[in-house]
């Protein structure tokens, strides 16, 4: 593991650690792991989307209204799936 050194505003640490003690993180350090774990599951689920939203209507042969309704939900379960939501 790697060590990073950041400065942050006074105001954001008095944030982190009312957060701190409302979520029970024991460290500055543990919270701000947590944080930068969920801001990379955001990006990714953001990223995921727009892959997505890419490839809709790119199909070049013709299908049922409810063959497309099936493909969709198989498709946005596989995200589901791969993302953990």
């Amino acid at each position: 593991m790697e060590a990073i050194c950041v400065r942050l505003d006074e105001r954001i640490l008095k944030n982190i650690d009312l957060s701190m003690k409302n979520f029970n993180y024991t460290t500055r350090t543990d919270f701000i792991r947590e944080a930068i774990r969920d801001k990379l599951r955001e990006l990714e689920k953001e990223r995921a989307i727009k892959d997505f939203k890419k490839f809709m209507g790119s199909a070049k042969s013709s299908v049922s209204d409810e063959r497309h309704e099936e493909i969709r939900e198989e498709v946005a379960k596989g995200y589901a799936k791969k993302l953990g939501i």
